[in-house]
């Protein structure tokens, strides 16, 4: 058994994932740690052997936890991590503030972060994927992150040290950002409260909100286009190159492509890890074998796989 460091926050040792995730699927971590504070991260990291893996864990919406489990310690922020703060249009919020909640706060003082309303989601999840949709992304209003290193130290990084990328950054591995600072464009607040509204109406209206999922499962193809009808053309979306090869509504045990939006993997009722995984597996198999388009994971899949 693991000595682990004293805390002053929560720490649980070989604590299940599954109900800590939007799928429910997923077996044990080696702890969960949910720190009090900075200063208890930061004491606990230090103090954590070296040869212990930690991988920090937001509100689970974007990870799948393989049924076996991590061999790891999950850090997972709380109460003492989600302030937002506002000082003209510069918002700094803590790295387990809802992306919703940031986004709301920010319209009420006149701020434009419109994007991160519909993002499900915390800040900290946020800027390590380079989150956005409607045409922004944080890359935009980024200024800079704090994060605690496995050494217990407080790193700052840039833009430029992220290197922001769609849905990719090189923030270093066991890094636990803990803090963001955004600047966005002005608005008026009614005018930002309004916009919100329509892009909660449209996701409401087109995405399975309602089921168990982990948002978008794969990534938009990089690279690739399609025309319209009228010879214009556009960027192509991963749902349609899974709808073109025949997988809206695809099914394998427990697991199933949305028949609303079939980007969208769900639980459709006591799926297994390996279920929502391996469904996945086999549509970027057919898709690759009926477009030659490799589409490539937007969720997170971490542990163990089953036998």
């Amino acid at each position: 058994m693991t000595d682990f460091p004293e805390t002053r926050g929560a720490l649980t040792p070989d604590r299940s994932l599954a109900d800590l995730t939007w799928l429910r699927v997923g077996g044990t971590a080696k702890a969960l740690f949910q720190p009090a504070d900075r200063d208890d991260l930061a004491a606990f990291l230090k103090a954590l052997p070296r040869d212990i893996a930690v991988f920090p864990m937001g509100v689970g919406s974007n990870l799948i936890v393989r049924d076996r489990g991590l061999d790891a310690v999950v850090i997972r922020l709380g109460r003492g991590f989600n302030s937002i703060e506002i000082d003209g249009s510069r918002v700094t919020c803590g790295a387990a503030a809802l992306d919703a909640h940031v986004a709301r706060k920010a319209a009420d003082a006149g701020v434009d972060l419109t994007f991160l309303r519909t993002i499900p989601g915390a800040i900290g999840g946020a800027v390590r994927m380079n989150a956005g949709c409607y045409g922004a992304y944080i890359a935009d209003v980024f200024i800079e992150a704090t994060a605690i290193s496995r050494g217990g130290d407080l790193v700052r990084f840039t833009a430029a040290d992220l290197n922001f990328r769609y849905r990719q950054t090189d923030l270093p591995e066991g890094m636990v950002l803990v803090e963001a600072v955004f600047e966005g464009p002005s608005g008026d607040p009614a005018d930002l409260h309004a916009r919100m509204d329509a892009q909660l109406a449209k996701r409401d209206a087109t995405q399975p909100t309602k089921d168990r999922t982990a948002g978008s499962t794969f990534r938009n193809p990089v690279g690739h286009s399609s025309t319209g009808a009228e010879g214009e053309s556009h960027d192509l979306k991963a749902w349609k190159v899974i709808e073109d090869a025949g997988l809206r509504g695809a099914r394998l045990g427990g697991a199933q492509m949305s028949e609303k939006h079939p980007n969208f993997l769900i639980n459709t009722g006591g799926a297994t890890a390996a279920d929502l995984e391996n469904l996945g597996e086999l549509v970027r198999k057919k898709v690759f074998e009926t477009s030659g388009i490799q589409l490539e994971w937007e969720v997170l899949r971490v542990g163990t796989p089953a036998d």
